[in-house]
């Protein structure tokens, strides 16, 4: 069989078709390389600045974006101007967390707008509080030094000696000895003196005890006599009766339940109290502690004052019924002006 060539017209028709073909696919090819050069559009970021409390940079802070909603969490840290610019994939509500060593935690928020800067105000960090925690393990005896030092801190507004009242929720039974020198502590505070001399002065304004007398020597009486309470009160009911009864002398602060529980818990503790085996037990340290508080005043009471038994019983129910009172002041406000709470501090076994 015999095969023909492409005439000469074929050739050239075929020729002008690939040309057509080639310049057709030129503006395609240019559009392309256009595209290829075009700059891409602004980076959506969100920048700012940390600082301290004084307006000085901070270095090495770290900063965290994150959106609502969305589990991505974008981090840098600071420079040495104390700035950071994070670059977001989407617009949209941010928030941002910032630490850094030494420092309380800070956060801000904010909208990020497509290929836009979003420029946050200086995040002034607050240098962090410096809580007093102590931890000592596997010997009671010094968890219990440790909470007593931490007790003789505590001070109504600062002042006022309240060394008798734990907000440890779980406090070590105190040793005899730590019972005696609490008591010894509360009754030489240059703050009892001032509170027997304010009992005795009402007591002289009152002519109460009136057979001590007016005037000077009359109230030197009644300041002894006010201060010899205290001092028998606190010894006898909470150092030698709970050496005893091995009982702890010290308000267990609640805190928690409802108001008519707290109430009745505080009312409670003037009659019952937690034994050195941490059970709850009659409070026969502050009972007992309260008769023999005034049979002993009976001896330095005027003659025409003592009321022998009816005057002991008396001095004992007042002395119960400052205790519940007390217990009172404890739950429900004393926590709140008292600087340094125990509680401050971890001290547990």
């Amino acid at each position: 069989m015999e095969t023909r060539k492409p005439n000469r017209r074929t050739r050239i028709a075929a020729l002008y078709l690939l040309t057509g073909v080639l310049l057709a696919s030129v503006p395609s090819l240019r559009a392309q390389s256009a595209a290829a050069n075009v700059p891409p559009a602004n980076p959506t970021t969100v920048a700012g600045r940390v600082i301290d409390s004084t307006g000085a940079s901070v270095v090495g802070a770290k900063v965290s974006l994150s959106f609502s909603g969305n589990p991505t969490i974008l981090s840098v840290v600071t420079g040495t101007d104390g700035a950071f610019s994070i670059v977001v994939p989407a617009s949209g509500r941010f928030d941002i967390a910032v630490s850094a060593q030494g420092f309380a935690a800070a956060h801000a928020s904010g909208e990020a707008r497509t290929g836009e800067e979003t420029a946050l105000p200086d995040i002034a960090l607050a240098v962090a509080p410096v809580s007093t925690e102590v931890h000592v393990e596997g010997n009671p005896a010094a968890i219990a030094t440790a909470q007593v030092r931490a007790e003789e801190k505590q001070r109504v507004l600062g002042v006022i000696p309240n060394y008798y009242v734990s907000y440890y929720e779980d406090t070590v039974p105190l040793r005899p000895k730590q019972k005696f020198e609490l008591a010894w502590k509360f009754t030489i505070d240059p703050v009892s003196f001032v509170i027997a001399g304010v009992i005795a002065g009402v007591r002289q304004a009152n002519d109460s005890f009136s057979g001590y007398g007016q005037g000077a020597a009359g109230y030197g009486k009644r300041y002894a006599a006010a201060y010899g309470d205290f001092l028998t009160g606190t010894f006898l009911s909470n150092a030698i009766f709970p050496s005893l009864f091995k009982q702890d002398p010290r308000y267990f602060y609640k805190g928690t339940g409802s108001k008519r529980s707290r109430i009745l818990y505080a009312l409670s503790t003037s009659v019952i109290c937690r034994g050195d085996n941490g059970r709850w037990q009659p409070n026969y340290s502050n009972i007992l502690g309260g008769l023999a508080s005034g049979a002993i005043s009976n001896a330095y009471y005027p003659a025409r004052n003592r009321d022998g038994a009816a005057l002991t019983f008396e001095n004992a129910g007042i002395n119960i019924g400052a205790s519940a009172a007390a217990s009172l002041v404890q739950e429900f406000l004393f926590k709140r002006i008292t600087p340094h709470v125990g509680k401050d501090s971890s001290l547990k076994q």
